[in-house]
């Protein structure tokens, strides 16, 4: 006969078992190629009438870590960094382009997967928030031809995050990735040049388009 504390500790032990092989799976990593396209506008450049700035897109590499709750309850985080053009439009478009940033835009989703063990589609939805930061701002010399030696400085941009997505198992622990996230991303942007500060509003709006592989432990 197993005495009772003999008992205890193998119950406890099982418990324990039961509890980190479930722990093992609540992580997902994924590396996603990444291509982030700008739904963008603008307002008009200040003391210039009539102009505006149109944001061109990029493709680069992003890493995300997913921690699961729950079966179906799960955060996202996702780490990358993009670079981008800012070219003249309206009046101003004859100057081409104008500048260009970097930005480091970590996004947060909460999640629902609908189906997370399963064998086939593992769709999911998500919301969340995002906070970028615009770093290594710089303007072309067509635009200091035209307004004298200057500077191009972006404020850093909060907006909200929707997305959706889908896991494919491809053997083992391992699946494919299909991800979209759709970027509320406002910001202002100012040009210093010659004692004059010309701002103008835009609005990004990117979607960020990824695909990519993954495992879960």
């Amino acid at each position: 006969m197993i005495s009772r504390p003999v008992a205890i500790i193998v119950a406890t032990a099982l418990m324990l078992s039961g509890t980190l092989a479930q722990a093992e799976q609540n992580w997902m990593v994924r590396g996603r190629i990444l291509n982030v396209a700008p739904n963008d506008s603008s307002g008009e450049v200040s003391t210039l009438p009539g102009s505006g700035v149109e944001v061109d897109g990029d493709t680069t590499l992003e890493l995300d870590f997913t921690y699961m709750f729950t079966r179906h309850v799960g955060v996202e985080f996702i780490l990358g960094t993009s670079k981008h053009t800012l070219k003249g439009d309206g009046t101003i478009a004859a100057l081409g382009e104008i500048g260009e940033a970097r930005t480091l835009p970590p996004v947060v989703t909460l999640q629902y997967h609908f189906a997370p063990d399963g064998t086939g589609m593992r769709p999911y939805v998500g919301v969340g928030a995002n906070y970028t930061k615009f770093y290594d701002e710089s303007v072309t010399s067509s635009l200091e031809a035209a307004l004298g030696p200057t500077k191009l400085e972006i404020d850093d941009s909060t907006g909200l995050a929707a997305q959706v997505g889908v896991d494919f198992p491809i053997g083992g622990r391992w699946l494919l990735n299909l991800d979209a996230k759709y970027i509320v991303m406002e910001t202002e942007a100012t040009l210093r040049s010659g004692g004059v500060s010309r701002r103008v509003d835009i609005d990004l709006n990117p979607w960020f388009l990824g695909f990519g592989l993954g495992t879960r432990f």
